[in-house]
């Protein structure tokens, strides 16, 4: 129990993330799976969901089963299959090395025609976004996830049953224009994303540099291919991956970017915190722009040895494919990261908001010059 001045403060509960799902009434697939599987029947009115971009379920059935179920889907249904593949795909190539670090959820069944997926839901488990909400993804828990990354990225590099097709993301055609289909179904936010993006040359000419760069790498890994905290999953027992969706051979680069880039995101989405902090602060202070400048360089240092501590873990199982070259793609996917978070807001909320602004500023700078950003970004030689 925590005490201000003798007066006992209640300690706040952890982080949960849990929304209210879809209406199991319109989705009859899941429940014809379930009993297929012999799982029982989820109770609809016991149900939560997590973000994302599928509708999803997790809670007990009726045969005291726990379980979280996805369905695939997105604006066009190939895309939405070759997801779902990419899923059985990563199961698949688990299967063959039961002895890797990477098990995760084990998946209970599927459907391949209505695409849709059953996991064992796992108690007491927290993803890595709720850690880092409650600052617990801490040194320690980086280093097993930068190794844990190395070890997916040591995974043979089947290319019979891997998707071998380049990562979507970052798109090129979008830096100039967008397509009819993209116009209708973005919202406002997004549109005026990519309005940024489109109207800076320097970005969208060092886009199209890490696109190349990318394509020219030769030792292609089995790699995440959407590495966020929020994929990393904590239990007492272990720390586990999830969601494969964009899982494929790629760049491993590109894993490694996007964890940094999420302390990034992290360090600036942290500085209005930061402020707030401050001895003596009220809600109707003026803060300059050279104090913002400073909380932000002082978040950014506090979380740096925590992207340290996830570059050092991967070179402690990959220590020889950690070159320069690896180094400074990685710092340019987390500088892209910054803009790839603010398109994910955008999609959600509707509308930019100033920390993703800020946020992509930032990101533009280390895209520019990433060669220069890679100690900044813990990506140094400090084993």
């Amino acid at each position: 129990m925590t005490t201000i001045q003798g007066a006992p403060i209640k300690e706040s509960a952890p982080t949960r993330s849990r929304y209210a799902p879809a209406d199991l009434a319109g989705v009859p697939e899941v429940a014809a799976l379930l009993g297929t599987l012999g799982l029982g029947a989820f109770d609809p009115d016991d149900v939560t969901a997590r973000v994302g971009r599928n509708d999803n379920w997790a809670g007990t059935t009726t045969t005291g089963a726990r379980v979280f179920v996805k369905r695939l889907r997105g604006p066009e249904p190939a895309e939405a299959r070759s997801r779902y593949d990419r899923i059985l795909a990563y199961e698949a190539l688990a299967a063959r090395h039961p002895g890797s670090a990477l098990i995760g959820p084990s998946l209970l069944g599927s459907d391949a025609d209505a695409m849709v997926v059953v996991f064992e839901l796992l108690e007491d488990a927290r993803s890595g976004s709720e850690l880092n909400a409650d600052d617990a993804f801490d040194e320690e828990l980086s280093h097993r996830a930068g190794r844990l990354t190395g070890e997916l990225h040591e995974l043979p590099a089947d290319a019979d049953l891997l998707d071998t097709t380049p990562h979507p993301m970052p798109p090129l055609h979008p830096h100039n224009a967008v397509s009819l289909r993209g116009l209708v179904s973005s919202t406002f936010g997004e549109l005026e994303t990519w309005r940024l993006i489109q109207s800076d040359r320097k970005v969208v000419d060092a886009l199209h540099r890490l696109r190349a760069a990318e394509a020219a790498v030769e030792d292609l890994r089995p790699i995440h291919g959407d590495l966020r905290l929020d994929q990393f999953l904590l239990t007492p027992q272990r720390l586990l991956l999830t969601d494969w969706e964009e899982f494929r051979l790629g760049d491993p680069a590109r894993d490694l970017g996007a964890v940094i880039g999420e302390w990034l995101y992290t360090a600036i989405h942290g500085i209005p915190r930061s402020i707030g902090d401050m001895p003596g602060f009220t809600f109707d202070q003026q803060t300059s722009h050279d104090e913002i400048l400073e909380h932000g360089v002082r978040e950014l240092d506090r979380l740096r040895p925590r992207m340290r501590s996830f570059w050092d873990g991967y070179r402690s199982v990959r220590g020889a494919a950690a070159d320069d070259g690896l180094r400074i793609r990685a710092a340019s996917y987390a500088g892209w990261h910054m803009f790839d978070r603010m398109l994910a807001t955008a999609m959600v909320g509707g509308r930019v908001i100033a920390a993703d602004r800020a946020s992509a500023g930032i990101g533009r700078t280390i895209l520019l010059a990433p060669e220069s950003s890679t100690d900044i970004l813990g990506l140094g030689d400090s084993l």
